[in-house]
């Protein structure tokens, strides 16, 4: 099995949703999946994720950039803001 981290995003102030690539049993994914902090421990992996296979990564995108618009559409993100992360 390979894996290689790409990013991290914090969740909250126990949990970030860490982003890799990853191989199992000859099957690539990108996988995003929460890991959360246990007592004092190395964050964890919890079962909350979602694994994507590379050939749908496209229509994946697509699908995040039609809830990205709906959200700037009913007022959750300014556009400015999203602008400004780029």
């Amino acid at each position: 099995m390979s894996d290689t981290q790409v990013c991290e995003v914090p969740k909250n102030s126990r949990e970030t949703i860490r982003f890799r690539l990853g191989e199992f049993k000859g099957r690539k994914f990108i996988d995003m999946r929460v890991y959360a902090k246990g007592d004092g421990k190395d964050p964890a992996p919890t079962r909350k994720g979602l694994a994507v296979s590379p050939h749908l990564w496209p229509q994946f995108r697509a699908a995040l950039a039609q809830v990205e618009a709906a959200m700037v559409e009913v007022g959750w993100l300014d556009r400015e803001d999203l602008e400004a992360q780029g």
